[in-house]
C-alpha cells in the first residue's frame, strides 16, 4: 500500500470510529503540547472522579451576544478560546441553586448526560425593560466559561421565560474540543500579584481583581486598593467565617488614562475595559459592555469570580450574577458598594430597595417566585426563608421598631413597594445604612462559598 493510500485508509478509519466528530463544522485535531502556554495545565491538585472523565483542567471560553429588543431575544455566537487555568470546583460541576435569569449547560454528546451547568444574569435583561428597548434593537457581549471538555459537548443557553418562568432554549450547538477554530493562542500576559493565597483553586473561592482606570504608573495604588478591599470583604459576615477559603489575585491591566468615563459630565477616559457611568442614563450606574476585555485579563489566573476595581472617587458600580461586578475604590462608600455588588455577582442576591431610581420596569412577574434567595412573592415561600421566621412573627411583618432585628416578610423589595417581600427591615442589599447582611443573605452567601469549595 503506497503512503497516499495508507493515509486515506487511516483517515477513513478514524472518521468512522471517533465518537467526537459529530459536528461537520468542527474540524482539526487537538495535539497536546503543540501550543506553548495555553496547553499547560494549572498547578495544584489533579482532577478526580467525574471531572477527570469529562474535562481537563483548563477553561473553554465561549464569547457570544445577547441581542433583541423589549419583546425579542436571540443569542449570536462570536468565538471560542482555550485558556490555561480552571479555577472552579471539580466535584460541583452541576449548578444546584436554580438561580439566574439565564443558564448555560454542557451535555456529553455521546451519552447525552448533563456534565456542567451555571445560572447567570446579564445587563441585557435590564435593558429589555427600558424605554429604549421598545424603540430599537441592541446586542450585548456575553461570556460563558466551563472546564475544557475531553469530548464533544452539546452547549446550550437558556432564558427564563417572563410569562411562564420556565427555561427556554435560545442557543444550541455542538462543540468539538479538537475544532481548530477554538483559539489556542497564548493569552496576553499581565502582571499578577497574589494578594492572598490559602490553598488549591479547586477547593477555594478564587477572586480576580482587575485594574480599571489605573495607568502603568498607578499599579502600586491598585495593589494597595486590592489588598485593602480584600481585607474588607473578609471582615464582613459571613465571609469572615471563611477566611481560609479565599484566594485573591490582583491583575494589572494598565489603562492609557486614569479614571473612568462619565458621559453626563462630558468626561471620556480611555481605560482598559471601557467602563462608564450613566448606564441606561442613570448617573450612579457604572458598567462595561466590553466583557471580552474583562475575561481576557482574568485568563491570567484561575478564577471563580471577577471584580473590576475602578480608579475613581465617584460613587457607583454594578454587578451581575456569575458574570462580573465593579465598583469605584476611593469614594467614602466604596467598600459598601463593592460588597453590595459582589452580593449580586457572587451569591445571586437581589436588590431589596424599592424607593430608589431605576431605569427599567416589569423586572419581576409577580405570578412566580423570584429566583433570588432574598426576596419572595410568597408564591412558594416555603422554598425561601419561611423556616427561619419565628412562629410569633406575623406575616406580612409590620415595619415597626419592635421588628427591627427580626427575620420576617417585610413588603417592599426588588424595585417594587408592593407584591415583593424582603427578610428584614434593612440589609446591605437594601441600603448603605444597614449594619451588614441580614441572616437570609448570610445563609445564601455561605452556601455559595461552600459550593465553590466542594
Amino acid at each position: 500500500m503506497n503512503l497516499r493510500k495508507k493515509g486515506l485508509f487511516l483517515l477513513a478509519a478514524f472518521l468512522l470510529t471517533s465518537s467526537i466528530l459529530v459536528n461537520a463544522q468542527n474540524k482539526g485535531t487537538f495535539i497536546p503540547g503543540k501550543v506553548a502556554q495555553s496547553q499547560t495545565v494549572a498547578q495544584g491538585a489533579g482532577p478526580s472522579g467525574e471531572f477527570d472523565k469529562y474535562f481537563v483542567q483548563k477553561t473553554l471560553r465561549i464569547d457570544y451576544f445577547l441581542a433583541g429588543d423589549s419583546k425579542t431575544e436571540i443569542a449570536y455566537f462570536r468565538d471560542m478560546r482555550q485558556e490555561p487555568f480552571w479555577g472552579g470546583p471539580h466535584d460541583n460541576t452541576i449548578d444546584p441553586f436554580n438561580y439566574g435569569t439565564y443558564r448555560y449547560s454542557a451535555y456529553d454528546s455521546a451519552s447525552k448526560k448533563l456534565i456542567y451547568s451555571r445560572g447567570f444574569s446579564s445587563l441585557f435583561q435590564e435593558w429589555k425593560g427600558t424605554d429604549e428597548a421598545k424603540k430599537m434593537k441592541r446586542a450585548f457581549p456575553m461570556t460563558a466559561v466551563l472546564p475544557f471538555p475531553k469530548n464533544t459537548i452539546r452547549f446550550v443557553i437558556e432564558k427564563r421565560s417572563y410569562a411562564t418562568n420556565a427555561f427556554e432554549v435560545i442557543f444550541d450547538r455542538y462543540i468539538n474540543p479538537s475544532d481548530y477554530f477554538i483559539n489556542r493562542e497564548n493569552i496576553h500576559p499581565l502582571k499578577v500579584t497574589k494578594i492572598r493565597e490559602t490553598g488549591d483553586p479547586a477547593t477555594h473561592v478564587d477572586i480576580a481583581f482587575i485594574a480599571e482606570g489605573y495607568t502603568a504608573g498607578d499599579m502600586e495604588k491598585f495593589r494597595n486598593d486590592a489588598s485593602r478591599l480584600s481585607d474588607y470583604i473578609l471582615s464582613v459576615e459571613p465571609y469572615s467565617k471563611y477566611t481560609d477559603k479565599f484566594n485573591f489575585y490582583a491583575i494589572e491591566a494598565p489603562s492609557d488614562e486614569a479614571g473612568v468615563t462619565i458621559p453626563g459630565k462630558d468626561i471620556f477616559v480611555n481605560t482598559s475595559i471601557h467602563s462608564s457611568f450613566y448606564t441606561f442614563d442613570m448617573d450612579r450606574y457604572m458598567t462595561t459592555f466590553d466583557t471580552k476585555s474583562i475575561y481576557d485579563a482574568a485568563a491570567n489566573v484561575p478564577y471563580d469570580a471577577v471584580i473590576v476595581l475602578v480608579n475613581s472617587k465617584r460613587y457607583g458600580g454594578g454587578g451581575f450574577y456569575n458574570h462580573y461586578c465593579e465598583s469605584t475604590v476611593d469614594n467614602q462608600y466604596s467598600t459598601l458598594v463593592l460588597i453590595h455588588e459582589f452580593g449580586h455577582s457572587f451569591a445571586g442576591l437581589a436588590d431589596e430597595y424599592y424607593a430608589s431610581e431605576v431605569t427599567y420596569s416589569d423586572f419581576y412577574n409577580l405570578k412566580f417566585e423570584p429566583w433570588e434567595p432574598n426576596i419572595t412573592t410568597k408564591v412558594n415561600f416555603n422554598a425561601k426563608w419561611k423556616k427561619m421566621i419565628s412562629p410569633e412573627t406575623p406575616i406580612p411583618t409590620p415595619k415597626d421598631a419592635k421588628y427591627n432585628k427580626t427575620v420576617g416578610a417585610f413588603e417592599g423589595g426588588g424595585y417594587l413597594s408592593k407584591g415583593i417581600f424582603s427578610p428584614t427591615m434593612d440589609c446591605r442589599m437594601k441600603s448603605n445604612e444597614a449594619p451588614g447582611f441580614c441572616p437570609v443573605c448570610q445563609d445564601a452567601i455561605s452556601k455559595m462559598i461552600l459550593f465553590y469549595c466542594d
